[in-house]
């Protein structure tokens, strides 16, 4: 009964974080959601007894794509604006 609860609380947890990446205009704080998202998924995999691919999860999802959507980001504009002209405005 409590590994139910447990899941589900994480499930819950799971869901608010990505809605709340999806619906973020900063997207610094979309990027640092997914990494959140991979940390959550990560300890799915653990409680439920796969280790391997809870680290596999956390070394990749946490920690490579975060650095590399940063890195990104850094050389791009941080801010999605919706009031400059879109590209379809340009055709």
């Amino acid at each position: 009964m409590i590994a139910i609860i447990t899941f589900s609380l994480i499930a819950i947890i799971l869901i608010a974080v990505a809605i709340f990446s999806v619906m973020q205009k900063d997207l610094l704080y979309a990027v640092i959601g997914t990494g959140v998202i991979s940390l959550i998924l990560s300890v799915f995999f653990f409680l439920l007894q796969a280790p391997d691919v809870a680290l596999t999860e956390a070394a990749i999802g946490i920690a490579l794509m975060t650095i590399v959507f940063i890195i990104t980001l850094r050389n791009t504009s941080r801010y999605e604006d919706e009031k400059e002209d879109s590209s379809l405005e340009k055709f």
